[in-house]
């Protein structure tokens, strides 16, 4: 199993910038991808960012050049960072895990994180 520990979330006006973390933590395994969704009432949870192991990304065509993913393979962390916020990025943000468990299998394993609520007041 891995566990995924989010914080940052907060309320902000609009423009402003904000830096959400993920921790994952586990027995033992092996990343593929970590990234963050977002989801609104209502709505399909969609893709934000995504970072391989390698730190490749790939982002949602309505954050890009807004939003930076990095990551900490030491610490098994990744970061989201959110500058320009607009009121339409408001939402609960996921972080998600993809990868194997354990590290020397190939069982493959996706994990979600809890939610973290990040509203943009305009």
């Amino acid at each position: 199993q891995v566990q995924l520990v989010e914080s940052g979330g907060v309320l902000v006006q609009t423009g402003g910038s904000l830096r959400l973390s993920c921790a994952a933590s586990g027995r033992s395994f092996r990343v593929i991808f970590m990234g963050w969704y977002r989801q609104t009432p209502g709505n399909q949870r969609e893709l934000v960012a995504t970072i391989t192991s390698g730190a490749r990304t790939n982002y949602a065509e309505a954050v890009k050049g807004r939003f930076t993913i990095t990551r900490d393979n030491a610490k098994n962390t990744v970061y989201l960072q959110m500058d320009s916020l607009k009121p339409e990025d408001t939402a609960v943000y996921y972080c998600k895990f993809s990868g194997y468990v354990p590290a020397w299998s190939m069982t493959l394993l996706e994990s979600w994180g809890q939610g973290t609520q990040v509203t943009v007041s305009s």
